[in-house]
């Protein structure tokens, strides 16, 4: 039976391959409208958001980066797998 500490870690990796996943295709979404609008404004509007996109990419990607093991220790496949896939 598995222990609540590990139904935490798995519930994490859920998050974490959520997190992802949402931010890439949010990001994929405003970098593809970037530019596409006659309005400056609109295109000033775009521009924000995929920055905010990206900053929390980067502030994820930080994260990631504290829960990895130390040195020597092999890292959980199911997370290298949603870095991979993240192009993290």
């Amino acid at each position: 039976m598995p222990s609540s500490g590990d139904d935490y870690d798995r519930g994490r990796r859920d998050g974490l391959r959520l997190a992802l996943a949402i931010l890439a295709a949010e990001e994929a979404k405003w970098a593809a409208l970037l530019g596409e609008s006659r309005s400056g404004r609109t295109n000033a509007l775009r521009e924000t958001r995929h920055k905010t996109l990206q900053v929390a990419q980067k502030r994820l990607t930080t994260a990631l980066g504290r829960l990895r093991p130390p040195a020597g220790e092999a890292i959980d496949p199911e997370l290298a797998a949603a870095l991979d896939r993240a192009g993290l």
